[in-house]
Parts: structure tokens; sequence; C-alpha cells
């Protein structure tokens, strides 16, 4: 889907706080997928055309950074690190607990992710780029669940707080 008329116009607002327009790219992959719950083919073109750029510019500079998801994902992103700090904390593990217990859960999205600096956490997750650390499998399904049943406010996919909702 491409911007509704709401977000063509903040987009358009973020386009000109930069003196370059190519320099918006990032916001606007933020601002597509905080709209979508992923950055679609459409909004890539959109943000092409707001930039003067090529949709595979856009398409190589999102599959570049694994913020940005290129295919839907669930309500919750659940990250778990299984870096060297995490790995010899049992990271791996959490990471198979989680997968195994939300695979039929198409709101909640399971990856494996590398360092995201919080080794003093170790294991750590994120949901929805929120930290929780150290946390046992049993814990982190609770945490995961808290965010579910909205006994927690979850940030958007891209990690903003939520405004609004």
């Amino acid at each position: 889907m491409a911007f509704t008329p709401a977000n063509l116009d903040s987009a358009r607002g973020i386009i000109a706080r930069y003196p370059f327009k190519r320099s918006a790219l990032l916001p606007l992959l933020h601002l597509a997928q905080d709209q979508d719950g992923w950055v679609t083919p459409d909004a890539m073109e959109e943000i092409a055309g707001l930039l003067d750029m090529t949709p595979a510019l856009v398409l190589g500079t999102a599959s570049f950074y694994t913020m940005f998801k290129l295919e839907p994902v669930g309500k919750l992103l659940v990250s778990v690190c299984t870096n060297v700090s995490c790995l010899v904390n049992r990271g791996p593990e959490l990471l198979a607990h989680l997968e195994h217990r939300y695979a039929a859960d198409p709101d909640v999205t399971v990856e494996e992710v590398e360092c995201i600096a919080a080794c003093d956490l170790a294991p750590v997750m994120q949901v929805n780029y929120e930290f929780h650390g150290p946390v046992a499998p049993e814990a982190a399904e609770t945490i995961i669940d808290e965010y579910a049943r909205g006994a927690r406010a979850p940030r958007s996919i891209s990690g903003s707080p939520r405004t609004g909702e």
C-alpha cells in the first residue's frame, strides 16, 4: 500500500527538513513500515518517486538494514540475540523455545538477531525494539503474552512509541 493521505503529508514534511531529498530515505522507510507493518513494494515505489530515486535504490537501502522488514511480520516482533554473550548465556535455547511456542501465532514473529548492544542483559530479547533481559524462556513468554493482551504497550514495528491508539 502506498502512503495514506496523512502519511503522504508527513512524508513531504520530512523531505522538506533535508537539504537533499535523498537524505529523507531512512525516515520515509520508517514511516512506511509504521503504516503497514512492513515496507511494501508499493511504498518503495512511492518513496522512490518522492525522492527522485529508482525503486532499486530504495530496495537496496531497505534490504541492507535488518530493521526494515520486506515481508509481513506479526504485531509483535520478538528479536532474540544469539551473539557471543547471549550464546554463552543460553540465547540459542531461548530462541528455539520462543520459535516453537509462537510458531502458530500470526501476531508474534520471532527472529534471531546478532548483537543488539545489550551484553550486560544476556540473554536478551527485544519486543518491538524494547529491551528485556536477562530472560529465561518462561519469563520471556510472560513478557510477550503481557504485550499481546495489552498489559504492556508495544512500540510500533519500527520501535517508535505509539501515539493516539
